[in-house]
């Protein structure tokens, strides 16, 4: 493919010009669907509608056949490619790949930063998310989640527990140290999308899809994508050659959790974890999968950032101020294991 220069592509507009040097230099850059399948509807009523102010009327008859449950993907190959395999990010629940782009006060998020440390990497927006689109209630019947703007800041370790939040910026109770920016805290609620509860059966198949198109290749999960992650390396080992797990929302099968055996996986965990019940409770459950993995002769490493001197990260690491340090030790850990030329 043609060479292709990003300048600010990948960059916050309102971020300092690169210089030459830091340019982002790729071979390659693009998007696709995959996964999907087509849903009929029918028995439905036929009725007119005006489809813009001042358009004639139109029929809307909802009764045919549509394309659902297809996953958003974009990619961004370097020129300098130093990862081994594709490095693919899988967002967390009510969020899309923006996870991994610019964070909410502008600075690099892991997207670019993998790509500066060569990695041929996959961003998606799962099946329901973003780009990806979403069914017609003829087709889910189930409804969609929303979150409220307390829930991240009080959930994602952010603010001090339930009843942190405020509307009022001067009284939220930030945890001590915090390293997400809560100066920006409004624009990542822009981020906010959302989800249905009936769906993971459709976004595992689409999971399965891209890594059957793509892989092999490394999987990063955040969140609710660790725990559909896992669940697609068990039906894929072949194709899944490392898994790094940033605070997965639950694992995968215990019973099946030996199709790990010869995949490297590192579950990271940042500050505050273990006092709020919620998240000690997603820890427990990834331990004990990580014990069921090495007792099927798999390998799990497991970092909890305080423990490096890494304090006061979120849920969202990624995107706290100091998402690079944690970038690097990822990038140390994926190098340890032989996936960097």
């Amino acid at each position: 493919m043609r060479r292709i220069l990003l300048g600010m592509v990948l960059c916050c507009a309102a971020m300092p010009a690169l210089t030459a040097e830091e340019d982002i230099v790729l071979r390659g850059m693009g998007s696709f669907h995959v996964g999907g399948r087509v849903a009929e509807v029918s028995g439905k009523p036929v009725r007119m509608i005006v489809r813009q102010p001042g358009g004639p009327q139109t029929k809307l008859d909802p009764n045919g056949q549509y394309m659902v449950e297809q996953m958003y993907v974009q990619y961004f190959l370097p020129k300098q490619r130093k990862g081994k395999l594709p490095l693919l990010m899988w967002h967390g629940g009510g969020l899309t790949g923006v996870t991994y782009e610019s964070t909410p006060d502008g600075r690099e998020g892991w997207l670019n930063m993998f790509v500066r440390k060569g990695w041929d990497v996959y961003v998606s927006d799962a099946v329901e998310r973003g780009r990806a689109g979403f069914a017609s209630p003829d087709v889910w019947p189930s409804e969609p989640t929303f979150l409220t703007y307390a829930d991240p800041f009080e959930r994602f370790r952010i603010g001090d527990g339930e009843g942190s939040w405020d509307p009022d910026p001067a009284k939220r109770k930030v945890l001590p140290g915090s390293q997400f920016p809560v100066e920006a805290y409004d624009n990542y609620m822009k981020q906010s999308v959302p989800r249905w509860l009936s769906t993971d059966d459709a976004i595992i198949a689409a999971y399965v899809a891209l890594v059957d198109r793509v892989c092999p290749c490394v999987l990063l999960l955040h969140s609710q994508g660790g725990a559909f992650g896992f669940k697609v390396a068990e039906l894929r080992p072949d194709k899944v050659k490392a898994i790094v797990a940033v605070e997965s929302a639950t694992a995968g099968n215990l019973g099946k959790a030996a199709a790990l055996k010869d995949t490297p996986v590192l579950m990271l965990f940042g500050d505050y974890v273990d006092q709020h019940p919620r998240w000690a409770t997603f820890k427990k459950v990834d331990l004990a999968y990580a014990d069921a993995v090495r007792a099927g002769g798999g390998t799990v490493d497991v970092i909890n950032l305080p423990d490096l001197g890494i304090k006061g990260n979120s849920h969202m690491l990624m995107q706290d101020k100091n998402n690079a340090e944690i970038a690097d030790v990822i990038q140390k850990w994926l190098a340890g294991k032989g996936l960097v030329e």
